[in-house]
Parts: structure tokens; C-alpha cells; sequence
């Protein structure tokens, strides 16, 4: 039996780094700003960097690292980013019997373009991953104590809520950090109540209450009336936060400056789940989630600052949050 499967996406990461690139206002809808690059000229590139990332395989080499038995369950094209992915996770030590393959379409990728001082604007091309289906799992070889599931494309929806119903049958416990598809969809409210740890950003949260992004206080207390045991909230550089037997927790990072965010939730979301699954509390699986993230992006891409057993770090302080 393994002591975690988990879910979601495999991709090839590419790190540019470009001084050439202008940022200038626009019309952006979240940022109010933009990547400059002038058509038909080559952009040089000062420096570039190779690695695998996506939400399955992320959340894997975390849970490996902190010592658990753990396979990972995906798709990857039969390529040589494919390749590249099934490297990745024999280093970590995470079980691959689980991943199928496919020749429809390549590995997905990630191409993350970075501006020297300023922020990032990342490419996503979608492939192998959103062909997963129920047809790719061998549901019998689905032997563990938890799951966790990585966000899901929308057209994966009938392998989620198949994962879903095989693990209540199975008393499998779940961690679940939906995607924002997901979030859209109204039938996933009602599989809340039987997830034992929801993960959100403060977006994601704000989406699934339908309340508004500022309004901290009422999101909190509607998250509280989801029905799943513990409910996670992450906000950037201002820590997370925890929901969990009408109580709610707050933990703030010590060095909230990063080299590079990619990963950053994975890596939150997969040290809470194992510092849990050892101790039992939320505030130590809090801490560790925080360590772990905040470890993370002091490296670039998604696991190679991810902490390991014989890692020292420093445990944030943790305190109880009021709602009103």
C-alpha cells in the first residue's frame, strides 16, 4: 500500500531570462501591466533553465522527500519532456507504474518568462495531461492511505469525481486543491463535505464562496460552512491560513523574498499534508507547509528547494484568528 497517490499534471519547465523585454502598461485585467517583445527580431535571452514542474509531480517529490511511499498517477506524451518527467521522479523516488502515455499529444509545457526586477509571465501549453482519462487508471493498483489531487483541467472532470467516488468506497482520505474550472463547476460543492483537506488560494476562495476578493472576513466564515474538515487558505507572501474545528489559524513566512514562485503552492499544500499525516495537528502541519514553500521558491523551479528530512528550518509562529 502507498502512503499517498496523487493526481494532476506532468510538465516540462523552461526558464527564460530576458533583459530585452520592456514592461509597460496596458489593459491587463489583473495586473494592469504587460511583457513588451518587438515582432520579427530576436530577442536574446541572457539565460535558460530546464526542469519538470505540474501539480501531480510537485506535490510527489514533497511527500517523497519527508519519507512517505508515494506514486504518482498522470499522463505524459511519449516524448522526450516525457522522458524528462519519468527522470525527474525515479530521482525522488516516487513509484511511476501508475502514468500512462500517449502519442496524441506531446508532454505538457510551461515556459516562464522572467523579467530581471520585475515579475514573471508564464506560457502554458496544455497536452498529454488533459487526455487523462478513466480509461488510463488501473482503479485496482489505487492501493493508499491518502490522495491528493492537483487542480484538474476541465475536461478531466469525470476522471475527478471517478477518483472521487473510488476513494469514498475505499475510506481513502482526500486532499483536494481544485483548479478554478473546478471551482466553476457547481457539482463540486458537493463533494466538499466528504474531502478531509481543501486547499484554496484567496482567489480560489473568493470564486467558491461567491464573495467578494477584499472581504477576508466573509470569505473565512463561509469556507468554514463547506463541509471539509480542514480547509486551507493561502495568500502569497503573507502566509496561510487554516480552518479546522471552528477555528481558524494564521502563520506568516520569515522571509517572504523568492527567486522564483513556481511551485510555490504545491510545495504548501504537499509539507502541510505531511507534516500531518506524522503529528496529527494542524499547527505543526501549518508550519511545515509554510517552511517548505518558503524553502521552495529560494530556488528555481518547483522541487529543487523543497525540503528533506534532515533539512533544519525554522517553524513560523502560528496564532489564532478571530472572525467577526
Amino acid at each position: 500500500m502507498f502512503d499517498v497517490i496523487t493526481f494532476g499534471s506532468a510538465t516540462k519547465d523552461i526558464f527564460l531570462h530576458s533583459k530585452e523585454s520592456v514592461v509597460i502598461d496596458s489593459d491587463s485585467f489583473l495586473t494592469k501591466k504587460g511583457v513588451c517583445f518587438s515582432l520579427g527580431s530576436k530577442i536574446k535571452v541572457d539565460d535558460i533553465f530546464f526542469t519538470s514542474g505540474g501539480g501531480g509531480t510537485n506535490s510527489a517529490a514533497t511527500l517523497a522527500k519527508q519519507g512517505f511511499n508515494v506514486a504518482y498517477c498522470g499522463k505524459i506524451g511519449k516524448d522526450s519532456a516525457g522522458e524528462a518527467v519519468i527522470k525527474d521522479l525515479e530521482q525522488y523516488k516516487v513509484n511511476r507504474d501508475l502514468i500512462s502515455e500517449t502519442e496524441k499529444r506531446p508532454t505538457n509545457h510551461s515556459i516562464v518568462i522572467d523579467i530581471p526586477d520585475k515579475d514573471r509571465t508564464i506560457l502554458v501549453y496544455r497536452g498529454a495531461s488533459d487526455l487523462h482519462s478513466k480509461d488510463d487508471v488501473f482503479f485496482e493498483r489505487l492501493n493508499a492511505r491518502w490522495f491528493y489531487f492537483a487542480p484538474f483541467a476541465a475536461n478531466a472532470s469525470d476522471l475527478f469525481y471517478g477518483l472521487i467516488d473510488f476513494a469514498k468506497l475505499k475510506n481513502v482520505k482526500m486532499m483536494v486543491n481544485p483548479s478554478k474550472s473546478q471551482i466553476r463547476e457547481d457539482k463540486i460543492r458537493n463533494v466538499l463535505k466528504n474531502v478531509d483537506i481543501l486547499l484554496l488560494n484567496m482567489e480560489e476562495a473568493s470564486l467558491l464562496t461567491k464573495t467578494n476578493y477584499d472581504n477576508e472576513n466573509e470569505i473565512l466564515k463561509k469556507v468554514s460552512l463547506l463541509g471539509s474538515e480542514i480547509v486551507l487558505i493561502t495568500k502569497g507572501v503573507d502566509g496561510a491560513i487554516v480552518y479546522f474545528k471552528d477555528k481558524f489559524y494564521a502563520g506568516v513566512p520569515d522571509n517572504p523574498n523568492a527567486l522564483d514562485r513556481t511551485g510555490a503552492g504545491d510545495s504548501f499544500g504537499a509539507g502541510f499534508l505531511s507534516e500531518f499525516m506524522k503529528t496529527n495537528c494542524v499547527k505543526k502541519a501549518l508550519q511545515f507547509g509554510i517552511a517548505n514553500s518558503t524553502s521552495c521558491v529560494q530556488k528555481m523551479g518547483a522541487k529543487h528547494g523543497l525540503l528533506n528530512l534532515e533539512s533544519e528550518f525554522k517553524r513560523p509562529e502560528i496564532k489564532e484568528v478571530k472572525i467577526n
